[in-house]
């Protein structure tokens, strides 16, 4: 049974009113970006790496899923797939980040690397053509690793073939190598040097556990919408979102473990080149940003989860969920916009509409993808007793 037979007026519907705050949203920041350019590549550079992070994820997800089996990755796979395959529109949105080199990075300024000794040492990485060549590499990497995934998967729908499921497998081990090299070496291009002078060893990994954090809360809010329909109100019994909400907990306390480790070991090695960073971001107007991620971006799901009743019940997993995909934007803006706002937060307008635009352009293509495939995989053997077992409950 397809998803067009079944959740497709919800989706055509998220589909269309995504599409409409895509256009508008990007409309509305081209135009202020004719006012301020620098405004509109910085606040653009904040929006794509939120919604970046969901599709990267989503990669790594289905991966970890192949590896590990387990019921878990059952109802929320052909979410992930979806999403994952969305990273072809997100090479196309990156476009303008290439074009605004020149106003996001002061190491793509000849004045600035001439004047900077740190600058001229790190040259023969922080260069355009560089850059450009790199960031073609890490689509390329993702690309290739959603695409043979999701072709297999649909292979696998249509023939039954068990075999696919092995090719899956195989791939997933280097896969999951390559993608999280991929994804630390953007994080480093795309965001840290943003402030080249500073540097941290724990940097990509964040980004990584950011990402895999931000696509399993993404899919769990997705999953609680299409929990209504058929095949999945049908197949999927509520006690076992059980394990879905312990791999949560198991993220948003790897996400505590490693921004609070990155902390310390900058901190206590007290080097003036390193503990800027967080000065800028720990003290001052941006304080309360940090104090509210630690409380509410930690603490609070962290309590939540620890909740047998919360992780049984997707209608309240979902929201747990939700929470975390909002708090991760303000996370995301709190590591990126201090690059350039060093005093304190000031939204700009220009970051509402990004993040209203990229978001709606992805949202729209998200639930294309979504349609194209049936809401659960039909001829995985890992899952075939799993769902005659539920039908027969």
């Amino acid at each position: 049974m397809n998803s067009s037979d079944t959740a497709r007026p919800l989706l055509d519907r998220l589909q269309r009113n995504g599409l409409i705050c895509g256009v508008i949203g990007i409309v509305v920041i081209a135009i202020l970006g004719m006012r301020d350019t620098q405004q509109f590549f910085r606040s653009y550079l904040f929006a794509f790496e939120f919604w970046l992070s969901i599709p990267l994820g989503s990669v790594a997800i289905v991966m970890l899923h192949h590896l590990t089996g387990g019921w878990w990755g059952l109802p929320i796979r052909r979410i992930l797939e979806a999403g994952s395959r969305t990273i072809r529109i997100m090479a196309v949105l990156f476009i303008p980040v290439l074009l605004g080199i020149s106003k996001l990075y002061i190491w793509a300024n000849a004045d600035e690397v001439q004047a900077d000794k740190v600058l001229q040492d790190k040259q023969w990485w922080l260069n355009t053509h560089g850059f450009i060549v790199r960031s073609v590499i890490y689509f390329g990497v993702w690309l290739l690793l959603s695409g043979l995934l999701s072709k297999w998967s649909r292979e696998q729908d249509q023939t039954g073939d068990p075999g696919l499921s092995n090719r899956m497998v195989t791939l997933s081990a280097p896969g999951l190598v390559l993608w999280a090299f991929a994804v630390s070496g953007a994080a480093i291009d795309w965001v840290m040097s943003l402030e080249p002078h500073w540097y941290s060893t724990i940097y990509g990994l964040l980004f990584v556990v950011i990402s895999a954090l931000a696509a399993l809360s993404f899919s769990l809010f997705i999953l609680r919408m299409l929990s209504d329909y058929p095949p999945i109100k049908d197949s999927v019994a509520p006690s076992r979102f059980n394990d879905l909400g312990n791999i949560l907990l198991a993220f948003v306390m790897l996400w505590a473990y490693l921004s609070f480790s990155q902390l310390i070991i900058i901190w206590g090695g007290n080097l003036k080149e390193e503990i800027p960073w967080y000065q800028q971001r720990a003290f001052g107007g941006w304080a309360p940003v940090g104090v509210a991620l630690i409380a509410l971006h930690f603490f609070v799901p962290w309590l939540l989860l620890l909740q047998r009743g919360v992780k049984r019940r997707l209608r309240t997993l979902s929201l747990v969920a939700g929470w975390i995909v909002a708090l991760t934007l303000v996370d995301m803006y709190w590591i990126v916009v201090p690059s350039w706002d060093k005093v304190s937060p000031h939204v700009h307008l220009t970051d509402i509409f990004a993040v209203i635009g990229i978001g709606g352009l992805w949202v729209a293509a998200f639930s294309w993808q979504l349609k194209k495939l049936p809401l659960l995989p039909l001829h995985d053997p890992r899952f075939e007793g799993v769902l005659q077992h539920e039908h027969g409950d």
